[in-house]
C-alpha cells in the first residue's frame, strides 16, 4: 500500500512533534530559516503569475510548489509546529514540557522570520534595480496587497482584527492538513499530491499565514507601501499567529489525535 491509514500517520504526527521539540537550537533555527526562504520565493512565483495573467487562481495553483519543496527537505514552518509539537505533550512523551513546546515554536518562528526578511531584502532590490527605479508591476502588486491587508484591517478597527484572526484559523486548518499530507503517503508523488490540495485551498481563499506574512509585509514596506511596523504587527501578524495556533492545533491536529490515537471505546464494547 502506498498510503498510510489514519491510525498510522497520526502516530507519525506525534513522533514528529516529539522529535521537533527535542531538536537542537541550531537546527530549529536553520530549518526554520530555510523554510522561510523557500516559502517566500514561492510567494514571489505566485504573485508574479497573478500579475502576468490577471487570474488569482493561477497563483494558488503554483504556490504549493514551495511548500512541497521545503517539506520534502525536512525544513520547518512555525505553522506546522503549532499543531504537531503539543501532541507530544498530550501523549505524555518523556522529557516533553510546555516550556519546550514554546521553545520549539519560538525558535522555528525566529528562523522563519530570518529567512523571510533575507528574501524580502533581495526581492526588493531585484524589483527596483537596486532601488534605482520605481517598483515594477510585480512590486506594485506586492505593495497593493500589503496595504490592503494591514491598513485595510486597521481602518475597520476591531472588526478588521477579528477578520484577520478568523482568516488565520481557516488558513492553518488547511496548512496543517498539508503538513500531515507529507506523512500520509510512501511515494514522493503521493506526498506532493496530498500536500498540494490543502495548500492550494488556503492560498486561493486568501487566508492569513504567519510565515507568508513575515515576507509579504516587510517587502511591501521596503518597496514604499504606506504603513509601518506597528500597523503590520497589530492588525496582521499578531492576529494571524493567534489564529494559526487555533486553526492548526484545535481544528486539525487535536481532532485527528483524539479520534485516531485516543479512540473512544466502540459501541457495545465490554
Amino acid at each position: 500500500m502506498s498510503a498510510l491509514k489514519p491510525v498510522e500517520f497520526v502516530q507519525t504526527m506525534i513522533d514528529v512533534g516529539e522529535a521537533k521539540i527535542k531538536t537542537s537550537t541550531r537546527d530549529l533555527i536553520l530549518r526554520g530559516t530555510m523554510a522561510g526562504i523557500i516559502l517566500s520565493l514561492a510567494v514571489v512565483v505566485a504573485i508574479t503569475a497573478i500579475t502576468q495573467t490577471g487570474i488569482g487562481i493561477v497563483g494558488a495553483l503554483v504556490f504549493p510548489v514551495g511548500f512541497c519543496i521545503l517539506s520534502l527537505m525536512g525544513y520547518d514552518l512555525v505553522t506546522g509546529v503549532f499543531g504537531l509539537a503539543p501532541l507530544a505533550k498530550f501523549d505524555n512523551r518523556p522529557g516533553v514540557t510546555w516550556a519546550r513546546v514554546l521553545r520549539c515554536w519560538g525558535l522555528v518562528g525566529l528562523g522563519n522570520l530570518i529567512g523571510s526578511l533575507i528574501v524580502a531584502a533581495l526581492i526588493a532590490q531585484s524589483l527596483t534595480m537596486n532601488f534605482s527605479m520605481e517598483p515594477n508591476a510585480v512590486g506594485q502588486k506586492f505593495m497593493a496587497i500589503a496595504t490592503a491587508r494591514t491598513v485595510g484591517f486597521e481602518n475597520l478597527g476591531a472588526d478588521g482584527w477579528i477578520t484577520c484572526f478568523v482568516r488565520g484559523i481557516l488558513c492553518n486548518l488547511m496548512v496543517c492538513l498539508g503538513v500531515i499530507g507529507n506523512m500520509t503517503a510512501r511515494t514522493v508523488a503521493g506526498k506532493i499530491a496530498a500536500m498540494w490540495l490543502p495548500i492550494f485551498i488556503f492560498f486561493a481563499l486568501v487566508f492569513e499565514h504567519a510565515v507568508v506574512n513575515m515576507f509579504l509585509f516587510p517587502l511591501g514596506m521596503m518597496l514604499g507601501a504606506d504603513f509601518g511596523i506597528t500597523t503590520w504587527l497589530s492588525y496582521n501578524l499578531v492576529p494571524t499567529i493567534l489564529g494559526n495556533i487555533v486553526g492548526g492545533l484545535l481544528f486539525t491536529c487535536v481532532p485527528l489525535y483524539l479520534t485516531h490515537a485516543k479512540t473512544a471505546p466502540a459501541l457495545g464494547a465490554k
